[in-house]
């Protein structure tokens, strides 16, 4: 079996309206903000091409990632929600690719190990053409999805991202059950954050 190309969009645009003010991608993971935290990560899986989608503060979440190996397009209509920052994203690529893997720039707890796994899943299944994680009946990120649609995603008529997306597409969605809960899991609140931090902060204690 020829080894498929795949790309990725890091969602990094959001207003973090629940975070009391602070802006969640520069928030500090381990010694780094959260956004150049995932986006080490999805390089580190081995993906061909990376998009930063910015736009709420996007100026300082470029400085971020700017001595990283992606693109940074800014979403000057961030306000209208993250479909927009996805459809930016996917016309921002310019390699060509057979799938795409959109993530979240605040899912830092995710490894490299854990997007690789989702991608030889998706290549498994070559007969659908949306792979979602699952753990324990929980939707989770990233989303992982034909080059094919990028048009239709590009244009706003396929919602990639969105939650009806499985139940608009049935047909075309392979959920990959998990046995651990890092895809999914985000910071959208301060507590959020907090228990991210303990979670990273035991692992760093009982690691040999």
């Amino acid at each position: 079996m020829t080894a498929l190309r795949f790309s990725a969009i890091v969602l990094a645009a959001g207003q973090s309206s629940r975070m009391q003010g602070r802006n969640k991608m520069l928030l500090p993971v381990g010694g780094e903000s959260a956004i150049r935290r995932t986006v080490r990560t999805v390089l580190e899986s081995g993906v061909q091409e990376t998009v930063v989608v910015t736009g709420w503060q996007g100026r300082e979440v470029m400085k971020e990632v700017l001595d990283l190996p992606v693109t940074v397009q800014p979403n000057i209509r961030y306000e209208d929600g993250q479909m927009r920052s996805v459809a930016v994203g996917v016309a921002a690529l310019g390699r060509p690719t057979d799938a795409i893997m959109v993530c979240l720039g605040d899912m830092v707890l995710l490894t490299a190990a854990d997007l690789l796994e989702l991608m030889q899943v998706y290549q498994a299944h070559s007969d659908s053409s949306i792979v979602i994680p699952r753990y324990q009946g929980e939707r989770g990120n990233p989303i992982v999805f034909a080059a094919a649609y990028a048009p239709e995603v590009a244009a706003g008529r396929k919602l990639i991202g969105c939650r009806k997306l499985a139940q608009d597409y049935p047909e075309e969605t392979w959920y990959h059950d998990v046995g651990h809960d890092r895809h999914a899991i985000d910071m959208d609140t301060p507590e959020d954050y907090a228990r991210v931090l303990s979670r990273l902060g035991s692992a760093q204690a009982t690691a040999p």
